[in-house]
């Protein structure tokens, strides 16, 4: 007779898997919870106490941690002296072990530090020759369904089950690994330790010949997870880099917020009263660039908004919803990628790759403090300028650096990013912005050098400027303000994007 030892903290699926095996005739094994649940359910399963002779100890930090039970797992049933000692030590083998462990990762503490359960897992992944190690329950119907075909799990099945076992189990190491460091280290971890799931193979990466694919951090759940797409293409490696930074702006506004995308950089943005209005504004920024861009908008589309989208190319379009009728005119767009999803997930670390590692940083954030910024210059910025202040803030910490951004009501009218100097930046501001810039404000993601960008704002028609201050010079930047009637605001932090 078979045997299957069952020992699960999350008993999804357990009783329907338990009475499916005895039926099939499987003899079953089971320890504290998981043995009352499956015979509380009527099911007959053999508490592992009376294998081992003992009961759980230690507050039930021991439990399975017995040779009954190792032997029974470890045992190479082809070998003549591994059969000895199970024959003089009275100990039968297992053919299935089902182990799911503690949830650590939910709520981090010694003692969801689960012992006997990794220990268990890796014995059978180690023995997967002899022994099957199932460790979450959407692994369970195929089980069922295979033994019920062959009378047993194949040699390839087992073998792809001991590999999903020890990658779980170098993942709950690395997550005790990363919480032991940070209660440890007062600055960024010694060792991080990465463990990664590929969750979506994507068309291709940065380009057609690169293969591409998405991962997410093993045990942590990401929006990403949430995302339904609707319509479209399979996803690009660069509409994952895309969306992400669009989704990620688009959030950082309380008011209906409307973003558009090019190679993760704005190309336009607008808070406005409703979201099909800020969809407007946002793509009258530069509708030139917007041609084949990402839109991110921070509430549900409407139909109105689904029309002026659908008039121009787009390669994403992402929403928490989307009207009936919005979601029906976007579809016929075949090639435009309708994603809907939940709010992004806050970062805590970016980690980026260079030759041979990793540099590692914590996540940028991004502070509106009223208290904390200081107007520097002789004129007093107007409510309105404040708040444009705010939203040019925003969006300019989300441009590649040296950047400018441009806004006015609300909109973001001229956007200058990726430049050398930050002249260069001011300058591809203003001349996207063209008119537009009078009466305008500006945001510099970092502070002047010299007076030559006041300069050439104040030249546009910019009536406020905020950045970070910090120059040698600033007394230069100053003198440009009240020169030309400018209100100037030091925020006291730069916000460089590379």
């Amino acid at each position: 007779m078979p045997r299957a030892l069952l020992s699960v903290y999350d008993k999804t699926g357990i009783v329907a898997l338990a009475s499916a095996l005895s039926d099939m005739g499987w003899e079953l094994i089971s320890s504290g919870g998981t043995a009352k649940v499956v015979g509380d359910a009527g099911i007959a399963v053999t508490d592992l106490a009376d294998l081992t002779g003992f009961p759980a100890i230690l507050g039930h930090r021991v439990v399975t941690l017995h040779p009954a039970i190792h032997g029974a797992l470890l045992a190479d049933t082809d070998n003549a002296e591994h059969l000895a000692d199970l024959d003089k030590y009275g100990i039968t083998p297992i053919q299935l072990a089902v182990i799911n462990l503690y949830p650590f990762a939910l709520d981090p503490s010694i003692e969801l530090i689960d012992i006997g359960g990794p220990a268990m897992v890796r014995a059978a992944a180690k023995n997967h020759r002899h022994v099957a190690i199932a460790t979450k329950p959407s692994q369970y119907d195929a089980i069922v369904d295979e033994i019920r075909e062959i009378g047993t799990l194949g040699d390839e099945t087992r073998l792809q089950l001991a590999a999903q076992a020890f990658a779980l189990t170098s993942t709950y190491d690395s997550q005790i690994a990363n919480w032991f460091a940070d209660q440890s280290d007062a600055e960024l971890p010694a060792r991080i330790h990465l463990s990664l799931v590929r969750e979506q193979t994507l068309r291709y990466g940065e380009n057609p010949h690169q293969r591409g694919a998405r991962y997410s951090l093993d045990g942590v759940e990401s929006w990403w997870s949430s995302v339904v797409q609707h319509g479209g293409k399979e996803m690009s490696y660069l509409n994952v880099l895309d969306t992400q930074a669009a989704w990620d702006l688009a959030w950082s506004f309380d008011g209906p917020a409307a973003v558009v995308i090019k190679h993760a950089n704005p190309c336009g943005l607008a808070v406005a009263a409703n979201i099909t209005e800020a969809y407007r504004r946002a793509h009258a920024c530069d509708p030139l660039s917007a041609f084949g861009g990402v839109v991110a908008l921070n509430e549900i589309a409407t139909t109105r908004l689904a029309h002026e989208l659908s008039e121009v190319f787009t390669e994403v379009v992402i929403a928490p919803g989307f009207e009936p009728k919005a979601l029906q005119i976007l579809q016929s767009k075949k090639n435009l990628r309708i994603l809907v999803a939940a709010a992004p997930n806050a970062t805590a670390i970016h980690v980026r790759q260079i030759a041979g590692g990793y540099l590692v940083q914590d996540a940028d954030t991004i502070s509106v403090d009223n208290g904390a910024w200081k107007i520097v210059g002789n004129a007093q910025p107007t409510p309105q300028q404040w708040q444009d202040c705010i939203t040019a803030w925003i969006t300019c910490a989300a441009v590649s650096s040296n950047a400018i951004v441009l806004a006015r009501d609300g909109q973001a009218i001229g956007i200058g990013g990726g430049q050398q100097n930050r002249l260069d930046a001011a300058r591809l501001a203003c001349e996207r912005a063209g008119a537009r810039a009078v009466g305008a404000v500006a945001a510099s993601d970092a502070f002047f050098p010299f007076r030559d960008g006041p300069d050439a704002l104040a030249a546009a028609g910019v009536t406020a400027i905020v950045q970070p201050g910090g120059s040698q010079r600033d007394n230069e930047t100053i003198a440009s303000a009240n020169e030309n009637g400018i209100a100037m605001i030091f925020t006291g932090a730069r916000h460089f994007r590379h």
